[in-house]
């Protein structure tokens, strides 16, 4: 199987807490989905399917610590390589 034909057939049920095999459900799913989006910077596109994975594998508020996380991960990237350029506004705060 590759990672751009991932089983969408998942079912996971959170009751209280996911389960070991759970987590590894979500965290497999999290990592496919990363990775195809670091694959596919210009056109993300390519990972709905993985998307999908994602969210069906992952209790919700998982899935907006990852998204929230990955943001921070790629402002925190662009900002010690010397791409952030601050607004307008906030230059002049």
């Amino acid at each position: 199987m590759s990672p751009r034909d991932p089983p969408i057939s998942v079912t996971v049920r959170f009751h209280g807490g996911p389960s070991m095999k759970e987590r590894w459900v979500c965290w497999g799913a999290f990592d496919l989905y990363w990775q195809c989006l670091d694959e596919h910077v210009e056109d993300t596109g390519w990972c709905g399917q993985l998307r999908s994975l994602f969210e069906v594998s992952c209790p919700q508020q998982w899935i907006k610590y990852f998204d929230k996380r990955r943001d921070y991960l790629k402002f925190k990237e662009r900002f010690e390589a010397g791409q952030f350029q601050p607004s307008k506004s906030t230059e002049n705060s």
